[in-house]
Formats: structure tokens, sequence, C-alpha cells
């Protein structure tokens, strides 16, 4: 065995996969401003400035290329806010810590861009594909984590026994997106503000209400 040129053979490979993860990231934040479909990978090539032979020799092809992009924003995603809301306590702090995490997820790619996942959800809602088959799974598995923690602030007794934790999850997601909307799209200076107030009457409509206690007798004074 060859020690030197395993050793160059190893360090061959860790300067290929750094330079193939150096493209991945750079197309992730130009997707985030032109969307996959607009990602050409003459355009790539031109704007890290290497030759387009060498972009091929780390993806046979645009779709290699996007898949790749997608998989790195889910990487991105699960860390910037699954693991952190995970993280926290069950129930309902849970779930206030993904709505939290979510929104910050949201103004970060704002300044890249619409979040990629929102933006490609408009991009391939009728585009059938690898692509697609992806993004709708990414999309499901998030609702599913927001309907697992809802149902574990049911089973911690904090939500009403009878409550429909994907109902919740739908809403849910239904809040962060018009937030994107509003705050992307429409610019609106309140849109954070709506969407807390429009989180916290989700919440409270699932949330158990303790019943009052029963006022004192008090004696009537007829003085």
């Amino acid at each position: 065995m060859n020690k030197t040129t395993d050793r160059a053979n190893f360090q061959r490979m860790g300067k290929g996969e750094q330079k193939r993860q150096d493209i991945i990231e750079h197309a992730l934040l130009l997707a985030g401003k032109v969307g996959l479909e607009g990602l050409s990978l003459g355009g790539l090539a031109a704007s890290m400035e290497i030759s387009k032979s060498g972009l091929f020799a780390h993806f046979k092809s645009k779709e290699a290329l996007q898949l790749a992009v997608l998989e790195l924003a889910c990487e991105r995603f699960a860390a910037e806010v699954l693991v952190p809301a995970v993280a926290l306590p069950r129930g309902q702090k849970r779930l206030n810590g993904l709505f939290e995490h979510y929104l910050a997820w949201i103004r970060g790619q704002t300044s890249q861009g619409s979040c990629i996942f929102m933006a490609l959800a408009h991009e391939y809602d009728d585009r059938p594909g690898e692509i697609r088959d992806v993004l709708v799974q990414s999309w499901r598995d998030f609702g599913g984590s927001v309907a697992r923690v809802a149902a574990t602030a049911i089973t911690e007794g904090e939500f009403r026994p009878d409550c429909d934790p994907a109902q919740f999850a739908f809403e849910f997601v239904g809040i962060v997106m018009v937030f994107q909307h509003a705050h992307k799209l429409l610019g609106e200076t309140q849109a954070e503000a709506r969407a807390r107030l429009a989180f916290k009457r989700l919440m409270r409509s699932y949330r158990i209400v303790e019943s009052s206690p029963s006022p004192r007798n008090v004696p009537f004074d007829a003085a």
C-alpha cells in the first residue's frame, strides 16, 4: 500500500467534496431569488467563476443539482426550526418554539429572497417529478411534526381531548404562509404582529379553559 498516494487521493476527495458543497450553497442562495427552475448550470458556473465542465464534474444534470439544493434546504430548516424547538418541553412550549423559529426562518430567508419551500410550493404545485415528490414529503413531514406536538399537548392535559391535531397543523401552516405573503410580497409592517395574534387565538381555541372558582357567598348588607 502506497501511503503517499492514498493521502493524496484522500486530499483530492476532500477538496472535491468541499467544492461540491460550495456549489450547492451558492445555488441555494440563487434559488431563493430565481427559483430552482431559474437555476442554470452555465449561469451558476459563471457566477462562481468556474468552468461549466468543472460544474458537470460534480453534477451530471440540472435536476441532480436541484435535488442537492433542496436536500440542503431541508437540512438547514431542520437545524434552524425543528431541532431547537424539540429541545423545549413537550406540548405548548414546543409548539410556541416551532412557531417562533419558523417566523425567524422566514425573516432570515426574506433577506435572500423568499422562503424556498413556499416559493417551490407554487413553482412545483402542478409539476410532477422527483423534485416535487421530495418537496411534498418535506411539507408533509413538517405538518406531521406539528400535529404530533399538538397531540402531546393533549396528552399533557394542555389541549382539550376533542382537539384535532391535524386541523391544528393545517391552521398553523396557514398562519406562517400568510405571514410570508404579507411580510414579503405586501410589505405590511404589522404582518408579524398579526401572525402572532392569529397564533395566539389558535392556541387559545385548543387550550383547556379552567373553570372560574365559584364566588363566595357574601352576606347581603341591608344597611
